[in-house]
């Protein structure tokens, strides 16, 4: 289980923190690769709207085919993430007055913001609300995947299921377009950690400042 500390952190460039470790990246990617499939894929069989995005991917058959299988994929990415960082996601004090000031995160006021450890409390929602949203795909999904499980009298329930399976993807989707939106352009330098593992001092103190007094024994 993680410390909050990363491995390979005397690599760092000067003046540079290390953020995330080799395997941590490496799953991350694999996880957002799966994930995008899924949804693509997903996407193609809710809709006719969309189905053209299954015949780019090789028909109706094939994404049916490999629509679970890259789906376990997924959970996998999922389950190695959470043993890895289920300590980093604990709520701490520091997060209610996070949440209590989100206007001015949004605004980029971030000398406004309360001190946080490796991941803010933005995070840690988004991070809970893909964990649980996952579980239910998954029991939803299996159910799907094999309707013979379920008793011929209680076939009727699929389409329960159905529905189900399909908002919450949907849910994801939107947590997804939000945490690619603030990684990309909302907070520079997230991107870059999880490219290259490091962040610098300025972004570590800025955003995540009990984590980098922990990981340096630097106060800011």
């Amino acid at each position: 289980m993680s410390t909050g500390t990363v491995t390979r952190a005397a690599t760092a460039p000067v003046n540079e923190v290390a953020r995330y470790s080799y395997p941590e990246r490496a799953v991350h990617w694999i996880n957002a690769i799966a994930y995008t499939y899924c949804m693509v894929t997903g996407l193609a069989l809710f809709t006719p709207f969309m189905y053209w995005m299954a015949a780019v991917l090789g028909g109706g058959a094939t994404v049916r085919f490999w629509h679970p299988w890259v789906g376990l994929v997924y959970l996998v990415t999922i389950i190695w993430m959470q043993s890895q960082w289920k300590s980093d996601m604990e709520p701490i004090p520091e997060d209610k007055k996070w949440n209590d000031n989100l206007r001015s995160y949004v605004e980029n006021q971030d000398d406004k913001m309360p001190p946080q450890g490796r991941f803010n409390a933005g995070q840690k929602m988004f991070w809970k609300g893909m964990f649980w949203c996952t579980l239910i795909l998954l029991i939803t999904g299996v159910v799907m995947w094999f309707p013979e499980l379920l008793p011929r009298e209680a076939h009727f329930l699929l389409t329960f299921f159905v529905f189900i399976h399909s908002a919450v993807a949907l849910v994801t989707i939107a947590l997804f377009i939000i945490h690619v939106y603030m990684s990309v352009w909302m907070t520079p330098g997230s991107l870059k950690s999880m490219m290259d593992g490091t962040v610098s001092s300025n972004y570590a103190q800025s955003h995540h400042r009990l984590w980098y007094e922990k990981v340096t024994g630097r106060k800011g």
